[in-house]
């Protein structure tokens, strides 16, 4: 069967197929099922034994280092963020998670999931931060956030916490570790602001970008050209509209000398 064939049976596109096979992209239960259908294995015990290989595959590592961290699709996430060779994002409330300081990063995830185990909370601390090591990896990943100003001025954490943040954030930008540009409150309103989103480029030998979009109980990845052109006409709006990487870097020193000295 070509994979033409397979993407319309399953149905998804020839794209994601041809991915899975090069082991450039996990492969979900539900993608197992049905490709096994597809492909006429009818033993269960052999399509659950597939299921569970998948499974260990993609998540081993991660699950030895940190354990479990409660939600699967997080470690589907972090294995795209890790092939990709660019990385474009989007954040319209917070920070992005590449550009977050430990402290934060736990106010965020506490906040934003008040009933989280300490245990849990803790480990997902620490695979933000073993995530963040990327960006310090040479040659140099191509990073651009853009990000609106909302997150400048959001308290997460308290004052201390917050001027540690974006004293960070201008270590980064500082050091060309990313090109961060603010989307200001005197430029109105912009196309994109109804949702952040994430643009991964990947690698050889299937070089197809990936967009990450992730709501309060849902996630996806969008791979569809024609959706994918969607979200870069998009970004070069949003570049267009932002400030400056320099002037974006005097406004995040204008909120730090706002907070205390630590």
């Amino acid at each position: 069967m070509t994979i033409e064939e397979v993407a319309g049976r399953l149905p998804a596109s020839a794209t994601k197929i041809s991915r899975m096979e090069n082991g450039r992209r996990g492969a979900s239960p539900r993608d197992i099922r049905n490709l096994s259908e597809i492909y006429g294995v009818d033993d269960e015990r052999v399509v659950d034994t597939l299921i569970a290989l998948a499974s260990e595959s993609r998540y081993q590592g991660l699950r030895q280092e940190f354990g479990d961290l409660g939600h699967a699709v997080m470690y589907t996430h972090m294995d795209i963020e890790a092939a990709a060779f660019a990385i474009t994002e989007v954040q319209i409330s917070y920070l992005p998670a590449l550009l977050q300081v430990e402290e934060y990063a736990r106010s965020l995830i506490r906040g934003i999931q008040p009933g989280l185990a300490t245990e849990m909370l803790e480990r997902r601390v620490q695979a933000r931060m073993k995530r963040r090591a990327r960006l310090w990896e040479e040659p140099a990943l191509p990073y651009c956030a853009l990000v609106d100003e909302a997150a400048l001025r959001r308290e997460v954490g308290g004052t201390r916490v917050m001027r540690r943040q974006l004293d960070h954030l201008l270590r980064m930008t500082a050091e060309r570790r990313v090109t961060l540009q603010v989307m200001p409150f005197c430029g109105g309103a912009y196309r994109g602001m109804d949702g952040s989103f994430m643009l991964y480029e990947m690698h050889e030998p299937m070089p197809t970008p990936v967009v990450f979009v992730e709501a309060m109980d849902s996630v996806e990845y969008l791979e569809k050209p024609a959706t994918v052109a969607i979200y870069r006409d998009a970004i070069k709006d949003l570049k267009k509209v932002a400030l400056s990487p320099a002037a974006s870097a005097r406004l995040i020193d204008q909120y730090a000398s706002r907070r205390v000295a630590i």
